[in-house]
């Protein structure tokens, strides 16, 4: 069955060959304080400088899940308070996960088709870092870096930390506008769920040392504490570091990556809008997502659409929450072929 869920999504084709590798180079056992990992973690984090154009000042950590780091971001990170900018559902639990460890977490919700209006936006001294949910999977909307850039600009003495997790990997990223970039692989990354990524600026690993946060299993001083000399805190996921490793060496370079998947998506768009009964969930071009679309519609017809996709092998994800009778979800994600994207074009185009 071809998926084209926002997550966990299509895997790379290459996928089998990687997992055979790793076991006859004996990576399955390898253990975490040795040089094979050591050298692994080091030769992963160049590729993400490398391919993802991460800067050579910022660090790359590993955790569990996009979902753990909300909770470091507030345990070690935040001194004050953080404030939340949001839309969508995952955008809500992170704000929901903050305010359980700081009740003084504050934020504002704004609509799918609503831009952020960065000149009226106020966010004072009582907070310290403003949380900026990128790529909001639940809605498909997203924050263009413009916008990430002006809020910098206004705000330059608070950290900002960007949720990226449907975006990273497939579109560029200027991480040099924030100070904590964080996702998961099993989106754009093209790989099984179970590996976090979090990536820190010199600024946020400065604001860990300076709040001294520590005796957590998962406290960011002890994991930058192991980092330094390319070791993890625990016994990590070292298959999907390692798969990791294997999708970026055979990766284009981020920029030929996000030109394609913006071309896409405008091909999808178009024909979505030549559909007689669906339209895009997202109105807005500019709020709108480039790796995820929400494609409504009436609900005897959404069910319908999803049940003739998967008698044609094809499976479309699920609206997301209340959205989920009346909408379905399409990743626009790099594992996902042109010639794939062509067939469900093909097929979507009878409604």
């Amino acid at each position: 069955m071809l998926t084209f869920a926002p997550g966990p999504s299509k895997v790379y084709d290459s996928l089998p060959t990687y997992l055979q590798d790793a076991y006859q180079e004996g990576i399955l056992s390898a253990n975490h304080r040795s040089s094979a990992f050591m050298n692994l973690y080091q030769e992963t984090e160049s590729l993400m400088r490398e391919k993802l154009h991460m800067p050579d000042d910022y660090k790359l950590l590993f955790t569990s899940s996009a979902t753990e780091n909300w909770e470091i971001i507030t345990q070690s990170l935040v001194e004050k308070a953080s404030f939340h900018i949001y839309s969508g559902s995952f955008g809500k639990k992170w704000i929901g996960f903050a305010k359980h460890i700081n009740p003084a977490t504050g934020g504002t919700k704004i609509e799918a088709n609503q831009a952020i209006d960065v000149a009226g936006l106020e966010v004072s001294e009582e907070f310290d870092l403003i949380a900026l949910t990128q790529n909001e999977t639940a809605n498909a909307t997203q924050v263009p870096m413009s916008v990430i850039e002006a809020i910098k600009e206004k705000y330059p003495e608070k950290m900002i930390a960007v949720d990226t997790t449907s975006s990273m990997a497939g579109i560029e990223l200027d991480f040099s506008l924030a100070d904590v970039w964080y996702a998961s692989v099993q989106k754009c990354f093209g790989l099984p769920a179970g590996l976090g990524i979090l990536i820190l600026s010199p600024k946020a690993i400065e604001k860990c040392a300076s709040k001294g946060e520590s005796g957590r299993y998962n406290s960011l001083s002890f994991m930058l504490e192991n980092a330094i000399g390319y070791q993890t805190h625990y016994t990590p996921n070292v298959l999907g570091i390692y798969l990791l490793n294997r999708v970026l060496k055979d990766l284009e370079e981020i920029q030929h990556i996000d030109a394609n998947l913006r071309e896409r998506m405008l091909q999808l768009e178009s024909c979505i809008a030549h559909t007689k009964s669906f339209r895009m969930l997202v109105d807005n071009s500019e709020t709108r997502s480039v790796t995820v679309l929400a494609v409504a519609g009436p609900e005897e017809l959404v069910s319908t659409v999803k049940k003739d996709a998967e008698k044609e092998g094809m499976q479309l994800g699920s609206g997301y929450g209340p959205l989920k009778p009346t909408s379905f979800r399409i990743a626009n994600f790099p594992a996902i072929t042109n010639a794939e994207m062509d067939k469900l074009m093909s097929f979507l185009s009878k409604y």
